[in-house]
C-alpha cells in the first residue's frame, strides 16, 4: 500500500495579503481584530512568497501538500460570483507544486467563513451550507483537473464547539443550541459537496480532530462520562458521516438537556454520501470522570458529570498531554469501527523554540513527539488499520488562531520581522525519515 508523507497549513495562518486582490474579511479576521488583539493580515507573507515556499516543501522530500484555500479570497462576503484573482493565486500555487512534483491535497473550509455570512446567522444557520456548496463548486470547477485530493472541512467540532459554544475561537459565541445547529450544517455542507465531487472520481473526505476518551477508572460512572465524551467528540460527526444516522445515545442526551439537532428529511442521506478517505487531526487523548472534583455525580441541572482529565504524562508547550500509545489505539478503533481509509492530516506540537548564536533551531523535543507519533502510526499499521498518509502540522510557524504568534507548531522557524523562513532540526530529521521510507 501507497504512504504518503506530507506537510499541512491553513491559508488564514500563513497567507497574509488580508485585503489585496479582492478578499474580503473572514470571522478570523474580525476574531483575531477584536479579542486575539494579532491578526493574519501579513501572517507568514505565503501570498508573495509562495513560489518560494514551494520549493521550501521540496527541499522537505515529501509527496504531498495539505493546504486550505480562503473562502473570501474566491468569493468575497461569501455570495455571488468568484473573484477570478483569487481562483489565479490557488490556480498558480496548483501549477507550482505539480512542477516540483508535490501532490494537492486540498481542503476547502479551514474556518475562515466570510465575516457577511455570520452576520446572516454563520453554521447555525441552514443556508450556510449551500453557499460553501456554492463557492466549493467555484474551486472544484478551476481546479479539479489538476487536484485529486480533496478535503471537505476542517475540524467541524472546533468550529462548533470553540467557535458558537465556548467562544474561545471565530465567532466567539456562547450558544450551545447554535453549536448543535452548525454541528449538523457542517456536516450538511460536507455531505453536499462530497457527493458532487466523487461523481467525478476525486478522492474526497473531511478532516475530523479526534482523540481518545479513556475512562478514568473502572467506575461504572467513569466508563459512562468516557462514553458521552466519545458520543459528542467523535460519533456525532462520524456516525452520520459512515452510517447516516446520529449515535443514539448522543440524541437522548440531547434531549436530556432540551435540545435537538435540526435535521430535516433527506439530510441524513447527503450527509452519508460515500467518503474515500478520512482525515484524522490527532494531538493527545484525554481521560474521563463521572464525578466532579467534590465527588458529585451530577450537576445542577441534575445531568451526568463529564469531567476531563489530561493524563499523567509529560506536556507540550501548550500544556497538551504527549500520548502517543493513544494514537495507535485511536487508529485502529476508527479501521475496526468505521472500515474507511485513514490519512493523518494533522500531527505536531508546541514548544519554545530558542535558535542559537546561528538562528539554527534544534527542537529536539518536537523532533521526539514527531517520531513517537509516526512510530505510532506505523504501529497501527502493522496491526492491520489502513492508514495511508501522514501529514506533519505544520510546515512553518504561523498564526495560532486564538494563541496569535506566541505559540509555534512549525517545522521551519520563521522571523515574523523579516519573513525568513529557517528549518528546524525537526524538519531536517521529518525530511530523512521521508527519504528512508518508513
Amino acid at each position: 500500500m501507497t504512504f504518503t508523507w506530507g506537510v499541512a497549513t491553513s491559508a488564514y495562518q500563513i497567507e497574509g495579503a488580508a485585503f489585496k486582490d479582492g478578499r474580503t474579511a473572514s470571522i478570523w479576521d474580525t476574531f483575531a481584530r477584536d479579542v486575539v488583539g494579532e491578526t493574519g493580515e501579513v501572517a507568514c507573507d505565503h501570498y508573495h512568497r509562495m513560489t518560494d515556499d514551494v520549493q521550501l516543501i521540496k527541499s522537505l522530500g515529501v509527496d504531498a501538500y495539505r493546504f486550505s484555500v480562503s473562502w473570501t479570497r474566491v468569493q468575497p462576503g461569501g455570495r455571488g460570483p468568484a473573484n477570478p484573482a483569487g481562483l489565479d493565486f490557488y490556480d498558480r500555487l496548483v501549477d507550482e507544486l505539480l512542477a516540483a512534483g508535490i501532490d494537492p491535497w486540498l481542503t476547502l473550509y479551514h474556518w475562515d467563513l466570510p465575516q457577511e455570512l455570520e452576520d446572516a446567522g454563520g453554521w447555525p444557520n441552514r443556508d450556510t451550507a449551500y453557499r460553501f456548496a456554492e463557492y466549493s463548486s467555484f474551486v472544484v470547477d478551476r481546479l479539479q483537473d489538476r487536484v485529486r485530493n480533496w478535503g471537505t472541512v476542517n475540524e467541524p467540532w472546533c468550529v462548533a464547539y470553540l467557535g458558537y459554544e465556548h467562544g474561545v475561537h471565530a465567532p466567539g459565541r456562547k450558544d450551545f443550541g447554535a453549536a448543535l445547529d452548525a454541528t449538523h450544517h457542517l456536516l450538511l455542507g460536507h455531505g453536499l459537496v462530497a457527493s458532487s465531487l466523487r461523481r467525478d472520481g476525486n478522492i474526497v473526505g473531511p478532516a475530523l480532530n479526534i482523540g481518545t476518551a479513556t475512562p478514568a477508572s473502572d467506575d461504572p460512572l467513569d466508563v459512562a462520562a468516557a462514553r458521552l465524551a466519545d458520543g459528542m467528540g467523535t460519533r456525532i460527526f462520524l456516525d452520520p458521516i459512515a452510517r447516516g444516522s446520529y449515535p443514539d445515545d448522543v440524541l437522548a442526551h440531547l434531549d436530556a438537556r432540551g435540545f435537538a439537532l435540526p435535521i430535516l428529511d433527506g439530510d441524513l442521506k447527503i450527509i452519508s454520501a460515500p467518503i474515500d478517505i478520512l482525515g484524522v487531526n490527532f494531538y493527545f487523548g484525554q481521560d474521563f470522570s463521572g464525578y466532579d472534583l467534590d465527588g458529585n455525580t451530577a450537576d445542577a441541572a441534575g445531568l451526568p458529570v463529564v469531567r476531563e482529565i489530561y493524563p499523567d504524562v509529560p506536556r507540550t508547550a501548550l500544556n497538551w498531554p504527549i500520548t502517543p500509545d493513544r494514537f495507535t489505539t485511536l487508529l485502529r478503533r476508527l479501521h475496526d469501527d468505521y472500515g474507511i481509509p485513514l490519512a493523518v492530516t494533522e500531527n505536531g506540537a508546541v514548544y519554545d523554540d530558542v535558535p542559537d548564536a546561528t538562528g539554527f533551531i534544534a527542537d529536539h523535543e518536537r523532533t521526539a513527539y514527531i517520531a513517537a507519533h509516526v512510530d505510532a502510526v506505523f504501529a497501527a499499521r502493522a496491526a492491520g488499520a489502513d492508514v495511508r498518509g501522514y501529514f506533519a502540522w505544520s510546515l512553518m510557524d504561523n498564526f495560532e488562531w486564538a494563541e496569535g504568534y506566541a505559540k509555534r507548531f512549525g517545522l521551519v522557524h520563521v522571523d515574523y520581522e523579516t519573513q525568513v523562513r529557517t528549518p528546524k532540526r525537526s524538519a531536517l530529521w521529518f525530511r530523512d525519515r521521508v527519504r528512508s521510507g518508513a
